[in-house]
Parts: structure tokens; sequence; C-alpha cells
């Protein structure tokens, strides 16, 4: 039996589309638009098994409806972010498994911020996150419904994960991310190689994800706000009421927002 792989798909500017397959079958995760996705299942000749679904914005759910015109398969999706097409409502603790992906099982993490009812999907076994708009290369999504501690914790709990999970996020926005933090950590070594490494993928118009939670560990700044490092810098460049990791966090995600690198 093929063992499960994951590809993607690219859709609108700068959205990934994550297909989990194996053989035939393939599952896919925040497929925001219908059309690249029939394209591709059309040329491969896929048979779809389910879709996974991280959180309510249309950019990750819009495509839905269109493909369960022509095809009955669960969807899986957050219990608390109000999404209708979701058959299948989940919350941290619960499990997900395809037998036509050969038995492959991923473990459901509550992570709001971004949204109030935002999950990831772990498969412990093949160390992979699907995170959706949570974290990205260098990056986290914006706080849109939640608060900077609740995305905090949020970042924290994927942070605990093995070193070499692979992350799996719902954009490509790794490059000016690591502009960004850059800004943040200029004496931080890791940072510079990573840009030289993602743009050399780029200029092939390769993907730069999947990276590991290492990585992320070691260049994301929203991942090291408990660093002291990181702290002394917000402090020193007076962005800081209390030199905490939450403040720190909170200071570098309002300065992300306004940042023009």
């Amino acid at each position: 039996m093929p063992t499960p792989k994951v590809s993607f798909i690219r859709a609108f500017r700068d959205n990934y589309i994550w297909m989990i397959e194996s053989g035939s079958q393939a599952v896919l995760v925040d497929p925001g638009d219908a059309t690249p996705v029939l394209n591709t299942f059309k040329q491969r000749k896929l048979k779809l098994a389910g879709i996974l679904l991280t959180h309510k914005h249309n950019d990750h759910t819009g495509g839905v409806a269109n493909l369960l015109k022509k095809n009955n398969v669960p969807v899986y999706g957050p219990a608390k972010d109000g999404i209708q097409t979701v058959t299948h409502p989940l919350k941290e603790g619960d499990t997900v498994t395809f037998d036509a992906l050969d038995g492959l099982t991923l473990s459901v993490l509550d992570v709001p911020g971004h949204t109030l009812g935002h999950i990831a999907y772990y498969a412990e076994s093949q160390k992979w996150l699907f995170c959706g708009d949570l974290l990205f290369g260098a990056g986290c999504g914006r706080i849109f419904e939640g608060t900077p501690a609740q995305m905090h914790e949020s970042i924290n709990k994927v942070a605990s994960l093995p070193d070499d999970t692979l992350v799996y996020a719902g954009h490509e926005y790794t490059i000016p991310n690591l502009k960004f933090a850059a800004a943040v950590e200029p004496d931080n070594p890791a940072i510079p190689e990573r840009v030289k490494t993602c743009m050399e993928k780029r200029r092939k118009y390769m993907p730069t994800l999947p990276s590991t939670i290492a990585q992320e560990k070691a260049t994301n700044p929203f991942m090291r706000a408990d660093q002291a490092t990181i702290i002394d810098r917000m402090a020193s460049l007076e962005k800081l009421s209390k030199k905490t990791p939450v403040a720190a966090f909170t200071a570098i995600r309002e300065w992300k927002d306004s940042f023009v690198g």
C-alpha cells in the first residue's frame, strides 16, 4: 500500500491547499478555491477522500461547497468557527483517521488567536503539522478575534512539538516575514541563512514550506518572544510596558501589523 505523502496546490496569490495523498486517494487541507483542485484531480485521476478545515476564512473554505457538489465526503473542521459545510466538528483531543490513506491519523489542537475557533492537525507518526493561519514561515497570523495572550499560548503549544515536525502553513509569506524578523533580531545569524535558502527556492518558483519547528524556533520572532534577547530588544526600542513574554509577543505583533520592510 502506498505511504501517504503531502503535496500542494497553489490558490489565489499566495495560498497553499495542502493535499495528503496515498495512491489515487487524497485529502485536502483548506481548499479555498475549487477550480485548481478540480483541475489537479482531473489531470492526476485522484479521488477525494475528505476535507480538513482549520478555520472559517473564505480563502481557506471557499471551495468546499463546489467540491461537495461532485464528492460526497466528510468535512472536518473547528466546532467553534461556525463553518456551515463542516459535517464533523472537532475540538482539542479529537482525532481523525482516514482508512483510505493507509490509516493516517491526525490529532486536533485548539489554537485560538487568528480566529477564536482555529484548530490545527498534527500527524504524530509522520510529524506533520497543518496549522492554517496560526503559524507562517517566520511569522504568525494576524489576531482578528482572539487576544495576544491566546495567540502566544497557541504558538507555544505547537512549539512544544518535536523539532523535526514539518510545518505546513497556509500562505507563502516567508521572505517578507524574514525581513521583519531581521528588524526584530538584527544579530541573529540564523535569519540571513534562512533568507538565502528561501530566496533560492523562490527563484525556482518552489515553496519555502514546509519549514520545521526547529527552523521556526531559530528564526520566527513570534516563537521566540520568550527569549531574553527579544524581550530586551523590544524594551530597548521602547515598545514594552513590562518585560514579560506576553508583552513582548504583543509588541512584536503590533509592530508587524504596521511594518514596512
